[in-house]
């Protein structure tokens, strides 16, 4: 975690040229690799705990949030993103990476919200989007 805040950057030969491991590059490279692909670096695990008490802190159990729904392109990356909205700013909350160029589509924008939908099931919830999220069914 160092070493992406340091290099600000995340281009697996980048980071293990900066490893401070006596390995050699390659081996370098694997190992990042292999603990970036690790099960318990899942958002749902590892981020999820901690917004959650980053919320419970700043709101009532039971109060209104204003949930924001959005995607962007980033250079070659398509990012499908909810944040709940506090004091003007966005919390990022959930995201995903879409592998296509272009708007979702309701079965994709349901798969980033319903796990932000179970995790805040304890606050009234108000959604809010842009034209790209008009559709009827993703209302239902």
């Amino acid at each position: 975690m160092w070493l992406l805040q340091n290099q600000k950057q995340v281009k697996i030969e980048k980071l293990a040229a900066t490893l401070p491991l006596p390995i050699q590059q390659n081996s370098q490279r694997r190992h990042l690799q292999r603990f970036l692909t690790l099960n318990a670096l899942r958002v749902v695990l590892l981020w999820f705990p901690i917004i959650e008490a980053i919320i419970n802190q700043h709101f009532k159990v039971g109060s209104q949030l204003t949930i924001a729904m959005d995607r962007t392109q980033w250079k070659e990356n398509n990012v499908l993103m909810v944040s709940v909205i506090y004091q003007k700013r966005a919390w990022p909350i959930y995201w995903c990476l879409l592998e296509k160029d272009g708007s979702s589509n309701p079965a994709e924008q349901q798969k980033v919200l319903r796990p932000v939908i179970r995790l805040l099931k304890n606050y009234k919830l108000v959604i809010i989007g842009d034209r790209e999220f008009h559709s009827v069914e993703l209302a239902q």
